[in-house]
């Protein structure tokens, strides 16, 4: 399967089960983070930033002082996809 194909029921389900702290909402997953400081939340994203560049693949992101929501969701296919659960791997890699 190629990683922009959508993701069938059964599929999204096993994949959440290798993204447990993603959450699905919809057609999207998300995750928050919580910092210490601003700085400390700017040097995530800034990080985020570099993951999903690499990936070609950009999360929603929202930055509320201490906290960040990141949102992943393939915009062109109106579906999660592959693409979604590997960059929130990849995130969850650099942070846990």
């Amino acid at each position: 399967m190629d990683t922009m194909d959508n993701l069938s029921a059964a599929d999204i389900s096993d994949s959440l089960a290798r993204c447990p702290a993603w959450e699905l909402d919809g057609k999207e997953i998300g995750r928050t983070f919580e910092f210490e400081s601003f700085p400390e939340a700017i040097d995530f994203v800034n990080e985020v930033a570099g993951i999903a560049e690499d990936a070609g693949h950009h999360p929603d992101i929202d930055i509320r002082y201490l906290r960040v929501s990141l949102r992943l969701t393939t915009h062109s296919k109106g579906a999660l996809t592959g693409a979604d659960f590997e960059v929130a791997r990849r995130i969850d890699n650099f942070v846990d």
